[in-house]
């Protein structure tokens, strides 16, 4: 605002200053020589015609208007007629003659009769006065000119410090305060200046940090459920293989004690050295103890796959964070599908559609990955039939992974994608998840330059797999 009002200032200056030097030219202009004009010199010429015709009655001037100040003298200098205003009383009152007329440059001329001068007539004007009259006048107005001006420079500093410094000053100090994190105070702002749009734009960039960083805090604290989540879900089959392993060491124990016993009543006479083993090497299972051993088996590996599945999982989440997940894609018979079905469907639920015949271009494990994630979570969540069907699209083959379980409501179904996302229904239920299956199992699919889309008719979910052909 100060410089602005000092710009203000200056300006006003420089155009007083130009002022005076504009009436000190036209001041030495007027004093100086100048041409008298022909039209005085007419007026003089009719003066000294009309005075010479009425010499004896100079009062037959008075019926006529001249539009000039003049008088008519005598050879001796007084004054026979006059018709002076009020502003050259003073000069006439001091006396007038030829000479002095010279002095002031007035236009004089001789009245004659009979080749005989008897008087001269006076036109008690210089030939400036117009020129003085527009000069004054000039003045004046360029006097009110600058104050104008001034009065339009102070107001537009008034205006510009108001409608562009003011916002401006609002702005840093709003661009200070979300440098220090401080995104919950809006910027205040007008709409009316010619910066409410721009205010409204830092505005609305200060709500959108606010959400990212509200993200960000969401996002930290997903992630922190999800390593208790996922410190619960490893505890669970860690559990469950150490105490399946307790009770197979258990049975092997049991069985080692049983033999053992036996031997303790047999006969001293198994003393007898024939060559053969002792019995006390051989311990006798029978097909319930082989059958139980193998559920047990079992059991441990199906634990140590779900400690497998979930730390993938937080593997392939935490390299995708990290842009270093990669896949590597090559041709591959459209068959490989099928086999990769039935190599995660343990439970025989799905029924495998027609496959075309085709060359499809895929990282086969990674494919192998999004496969059991679908497969894996209809086992879950809906743990019905699994009609598996396949079509030719435009230079894709899809193919649709369809349950019919509780399906998935209209409104979550762009949500279950996202990384650390549960259906609402499951988030308080004890089924185990981490929302990360369908947002790995979307990224490879982007990634093998595919895509996944998933629909909800109300009767279970359909998830359909857009796979590239070579």
């Amino acid at each position: 605002m100060r410089n602005i009002v000092k710009v203000s200032i200056a300006a006003a200056f420089i155009f007083m200053i130009g002022i005076v030097i504009l009436v000190i030219f036209t001041n030495n202009y007027i004093s100086g020589k100048a041409d008298n004009s022909n039209e005085d010199i007419a007026t003089l010429n009719n003066i000294a015609v009309t005075a010479e015709e009425n010499r004896q009655d100079l009062s037959a001037l008075d019926k006529k208007d001249f539009e000039v100040d003049y008088v008519i003298i005598d050879l001796s200098n007084n004054i026979l007629y006059s018709n002076v205003k009020s502003d050259h009383i003073n000069l006439i009152e001091s006396g007038m003659s030829v000479e002095k007329a010279m002095q002031k440059r007035y236009l004089h001329k001789g009245l004659t009769e009979n080749d005989r001068i008897w008087g001269n007539v006076i036109i008690l004007d210089d030939g400036l006065t117009t020129l003085k009259d527009f000069r004054n006048k000039f003045l004046i107005g360029a006097v009110i000119c600058v104050l104008m001006v001034f009065i339009g420079m102070i107001t537009f500093a008034v205006y510009v410090d108001k409608n562009v410094i003011a916002p401006f000053k609002n702005l840093k100090d709003f661009a200070a305060k979300v440098a220090q994190g401080q995104l919950n105070e809006p910027l205040q702002m007008d709409r009316d200046n010619m910066f409410g749009a721009f205010s409204e734009s830092f505005d609305i960039m200060r709500e959108e940090l606010a959400e990212s960083k509200k993200r960000e805090l969401e996002l930290q604290k997903k992630e922190r459920e999800l390593v208790a989540s996922l410190s619960h879900d490893l505890k669970t089959p860690v559990t469950g293989i150490k105490v399946t392993s307790e009770l197979l060491q258990m049975r092997l124990s049991v069985k080692e004690n049983e033999v053992s016993r036996s031997e303790t009543e047999v006969d001293n006479e198994s003393a007898d050295i024939s060559g053969k083993g002792s019995e006390s090497e051989q311990i006798e299972f029978t097909r319930a103890d082989i059958d139980t051993m193998s559920q047990d088996a079992k059991g441990i590996y199906q634990k140590a796959e779900q400690i497998d599945a979930l730390v993938s999982d937080l593997f392939t989440a935490a390299l995708d964070d990290l842009g270093e997940f990669k896949v590597s894609c090559n041709d591959e018979e459209s068959k490989v599908l099928n086999n990769i079905v039935k190599s995660y469907d343990d439970r025989g639920l799905a029924v495998i559609g027609m496959l075309p015949e085709v060359i499809i271009n895929i990282d086969k494990k990674r494919m192998s990955q999004v496969i059991g994630n679908v497969i894996s979570n209809s086992y879950k969540y809906a743990n019905t039939r699994i009609d598996i069907s396949y079509r030719l699209s435009e230079g894709y083959l899809e193919m649709q992974i369809r349950d019919y379980g509780p399906g998935v409501p209209t409104d979550e179904l762009d949500l279950i994608t996202n990384k650390f996302y549960r259906g609402k229904k499951w988030q308080d239920t004890e089924k185990e998840g981490n929302g990360l299956g369908l947002y790995i199992s979307k990224t490879l699919m982007n990634k093998m330059n595919g895509d996944l889309l998933t629909e909800s008719d109300g009767e279970g979910l359909a998830v359909t797999l857009i796979i590239s052909l070579s």
